[in-house]
């Protein structure tokens, strides 16, 4: 294998991609697993995608439109999951059609080569720029951040938000607050791992740390790990392969979860809930 490629900059630009984005997205994901919202998740996936389409048909930032419409999906589905009178799940799946027929509106009407399109499609972590890189980097920190500041009310928030809110927690608040930061995540890893794929590499980390712990605070440091490991080997085999990155490493990250299935110790316990999680230890 030639280690020279490691010595050039767009490498070392994935390299680090792949690092911050796998700490963010672990980090997500721990959220995502936990309070079981795993097609939340795949709605705002989608929304960023369809607000990047929306960016590049009208010639603004793509990244911002994903912001833009992450968030606001994230604003929509909030009350939705919280006090809606249809099931959060039918409510959530009526704002993912309607993301998913405006991400291909957008690209059936944007003229010309839609290779931009499609790299947004698929992801594609070799041409990150340094501002890409920053990007990550702010909502990793962000991310990373607030949940070592507010890590006692975000674990009171998923063990029962009822009880949250009787103790004065903002339960409501911190929904709403995981939700905007799902949207961050999402967009500022879209360009890397691509709108149809960025969803898996939140979940399966978070869901192979789920297998191997009983502790929330070792889940997410798990959760981040898995999803940097998952991000290095994935790109490693791209190198080698000469394959996709972006659905490279959610390949490996779906390996690494079937693994820690197979050698999970809560496989031989019976009627396990995600409560027991919560305790420390």
């Amino acid at each position: 294998m030639d280690l020279s490629i490691f010595g050039y900059q767009f490498m070392q630009n994935a390299i680090l991609s792949t690092f911050l984005g796998g700490i963010a997205c672990g980090t997500i994901g721990v959220f995502v697993v936990l309070m079981h919202m795993p097609f939340i998740g795949v709605c705002m996936s989608h929304a960023a995608f369809a607000g990047a389409l929306l960016g590049l048909w009208l010639g603004f930032n793509p990244l911002l439109g994903a912001f833009a419409l992450s968030l606001l999906s994230a604003a929509i589905i909030g009350p939705l999951a919280d006090r809606g009178e249809l099931n959060p799940e039918t409510s959530v799946g009526v704002i993912f059609s309607l993301m998913l027929g405006l991400a291909f509106l957008f690209m059936g009407l944007m003229p010309g080569n839609k290779s931009g399109a499609l790299e947004l499609l698929w992801g594609s972590i070799l041409t990150n720029t340094r501002s890409d890189i920053i990007l990550l980097g702010i909502v990793t920190v962000v991310v990373v951040g607030l949940v070592f500041i507010f890590y006692k009310e975000i674990q009171a928030t998923i063990f029962n938000r009822n009880i949250a809110l009787s103790v004065g927690v903002p339960a409501t608040l911190f929904l709403y607050g995981i939700l905007f930061l799902t949207g961050a995540t999402i967009t500022a890893s879209l360009r890397s791992i691509g709108g149809l794929l960025i969803f898996s590499l939140i979940l399966n980390p978070a869901a192979a740390a789920y297998q191997l712990t009983y502790s929330m605070k070792r889940m997410f440091l798990l959760s981040a790990g898995f999803g940097v490991l998952s991000g290095w080997i994935g790109l490693l085999f791209s190198y080698l392969f000469n394959i996709p990155s972006g659905a490279t490493i959610v390949v490996t990250s779906s390996v690494i979860f079937m693994i820690a299935a197979i050698f999970s110790p809560k496989r031989k316990v019976k009627g396990w809930q995600a409560k027991p999680l919560l305790k420390e230890g």
